[in-house]
């Protein structure tokens, strides 16, 4: 049938041309030039493809530019309301409350960090085709990390009515040095998907150090943090399917609990540039093990280290701060945290403004956000350190969603740099060292 359905649109086409060329033909013969004719008519439809060809190369080569600048833009506009979400949360968590309104605030808290982890791996997905991820090299408290990940999965699985249970092993090291934030959105979106794909049963994390992998000479050691569930489980097919970006496990998965594929495929992508892998399997008795491993440098605390956050915040009381933040609703939450810590802040939207205000007032910081309208947060920077003394020696403390703009922050000036969600503990750590130092310069 398909042969002799063919043949038919031959002998159409063999007995005249299609009614647009026909048409073509009749009002070119009025000209008496019906081969210009069907030259143009011809020449159109090539036109018309070719141009689509030059586009998409256009595009192509213009692409990673707008991607980038629609990125940047993108995380910053996310990334600060749900500054403002973890920052209450987090004053409301240390706040006397009861046991029901303690539960909502750890929901609320989890879900916005789950939102910041989403934010992080979307980015990092998004540049993959780029020159790859630039993993830091930071001084974190990893039990805390540990421990943070485990509050949130048992908040989840309560909120969903599961049961939750956490195992930290003592081997673990106390402090890392490693990138705390992508780790973080790696274990949220490994939590997420445990609980989504768990209807009923329970959930478990163990973080323990690998096993066979001893420490190292230079202090590096492997650390894997697995995650299982009760839930729907994965055949070995599914398995080989769910870490290709923008893919599900199976179709009908997708479609009942959602879900774009990219986390996944992003774990992997944070996993493999911190030195380790994500790998999945089959649970006994029913479920999926999640295990993501990586490998951190072993710390040990120094006397100036961060004190644990369940100690209270370190003091540096009654300071002047000017805050350059054109966000409203970040005015309103680092305002929150700042009066909290005994602070009193003067909010200026716009970089210009920063030096000339300065010279008006006696403040003692600025707190400054690196993406602004008119010039960015390292110009103002500049701008301020071009003052004569003493205002062009003022602290200068850099927040930004972006990690990657704190070396061009410090180049410009600032003394210290803090990244988005910024918690209060963090902003009073970095206010402290920031004008310790300033005070034994002078």
């Amino acid at each position: 049938m398909a042969t002799s359905s063919r043949g038919r649109r031959s002998k159409r086409r063999a007995k005249g041309a299609p009614p647009k060329t026909r048409a073509a033909k009749t009002r070119d013969s009025k000209t008496g030039k019906a081969k210009t004719g069907k030259a143009r008519t011809a020449a159109k439809p090539r036109h018309t493809r070719a141009a689509p060809k030059t586009s998409a190369k256009s595009g192509a080569r213009s692409g990673p530019g707008m991607v980038e600048t629609a990125l940047a833009a993108f995380a910053h506009e996310v990334r600060t309301p749900l500054t403002g979400i973890l920052a209450i949360s987090n004053l409301l968590a240390t706040s006397e409350l009861g046991e029901r309104e303690r539960r909502w605030v750890d929901t609320i808290r989890a879900g916005a960090e789950h939102l910041a982890s989403l934010a992080t791996l979307f980015v990092d997905a998004a540049r993959s085709e780029g020159p790859g991820l630039e993993i830091r090299q930071d001084f974190f408290d990893l039990r805390t990390l540990a421990r943070h990940a485990g509050d949130s999965l048992a908040g989840r699985a309560a909120a969903k009515g599961l049961r939750a249970s956490v195992e930290i092993s003592g081997k673990l090291p106390a402090f890392a040095v490693g990138d705390p934030v992508r780790l973080r959105a790696a274990l949220e979106n490994l939590i997420d998907n445990a609980v989504k794909f768990t209807e009923q049963g329970s959930i478990e994390l163990r973080v323990a150090p690998v096993p066979a992998a001893k420490r190292r000479a230079d202090g590096r050691i492997g650390v894997a943090f697995a995650i299982s569930d009760s839930g729907i489980g994965l055949t070995l097919a599914e398995v080989k399917r769910l870490f290709r970006p923008f893919s599900q496990a199976n179709v009908s998965i997708a479609a009942r609990f959602g879900g774009s594929g990219l986390g996944l495929s992003s774990v992997k992508q944070l996993a493999r540039a911190m030195g380790g892998d994500v790998v999945a399997a089959q649970r006994s008795g029913g479920g999926t093990t999640f295990t993501l491993n990586v490998v951190l440098v072993a710390a040990e605390g120094p006397a100036g280290a961060p004190a644990s956050e369940g100690t209270a915040a370190p003091s540096s009381q009654g300071l002047r701060l000017l805050s350059v933040e054109d966000n409203p609703f970040g005015r309103v939450v680092l305002n929150t945290i700042l009066t909290e810590l005994g602070h009193h802040a003067e909010f200026i939207g716009q970089g210009e403004g920063a030096a000339d205000r300065l010279g008006q007032g006696a403040f003692d910081a600025v707190l400054m956000d690196m993406v602004l309208p008119g010039i960015s947060g390292v110009e103002a920077i500049k701008r301020i350190r071009a003052l004569p003394s003493p205002h062009g020696r003022i602290v200068i403390v850099g927040i930004s969603g972006r990690a990657e703009d704190e070396a061009a922050a410090r180049a410009a000036g600032a003394d210290a740099f803090l990244v988005k969600p910024v918690s209060p503990r963090a902003l009073a750590t970095a206010l402290l060292e920031a004008t310790r130092r300033a005070a034994a310069a002078t």
